[in-house]
């Protein structure tokens, strides 16, 4: 019975260290795959001297062979993990070469521009034309003012105010009317206030 003991103790002991040289394998063929990866995404080579075509294959072979040990969940995981560090490698690259790693947002029209290109298409293509009372509150806002609604629009904004209804037209009328009492007491002199009082009296011919 003692001996009995005793082989079944050595055999365990066996299984034991089997299987810790196997993690061991293991855990070494990952590591060499891990380095075999990281060689291939590499940007530059400037410590490693240059290897002989049959060196190279005979490694690529050694690689692809662990590979195949690993399971495909496993093969997942290491891709990542190593994407993940090369770029993290190549941003740093770049931040100490000055090359900014953000990207560059694209330029979103103002709302100066929107209302613009909103009269335009009244203008030009009514068929794709929609009607927007954003748009339009901002060109009954500033269509007085020369630097935000210039010559070439305020002719079309006539046009398009020849169609104004309801409180609109009501409101638009009221305002100009105190915009010209506004003015009637200032300095007759001013440009920018003469050119101003001239589109208030285009306004109020047209819709009075």
């Amino acid at each position: 019975m003692p001996k009995m003991k005793a082989e079944k103790k050595e055999k365990k002991a066996e299984k034991k260290e089997k299987k810790a040289e196997k993690k061991e394998k293991k855990a070494e063929k990952r590591k060499k795959l891990k380095q075999h990866v990281a060689q291939k995404g590499e940007l530059e080579s400037e410590t490693e001297p240059l290897e002989t075509e049959p060196k190279k294959k005979k490694q690529n072979l050694q690689a692809t062979e662990e590979e195949e040990e690993l399971t495909a969940e496993e093969r997942r995981k290491l891709e990542r993990k190593l994407k993940k560090e090369r770029k993290k490698k190549e941003k740093q690259l770049m931040r100490e070469a000055g090359i900014s790693t953000k990207k560059a947002e694209p330029k979103k029209p103002s709302g100066c521009e929107l209302a613009l290109a909103y009269l335009t298409s009244w203008s030009e293509t009514p068929e794709e034309w929609k009607f927007q009372k954003t748009r339009q509150t901002w060109l009954l806002l500033h269509m007085y003012d020369k630097e935000k609604v210039p010559d070439k629009y305020f002719t079309i904004l006539l046009d398009y105010l020849q169609g104004l209804q309801g409180g609109a037209r009501d409101t638009t009328v009221q305002k100009a009317e105190a915009f010209m009492k506004e003015f009637d007491g200032s300095d007759a002199e001013d440009p920018n206030l003469l050119e101003k009082c001239e589109r208030i009296r285009q306004v109020l011919q047209l819709l009075s």
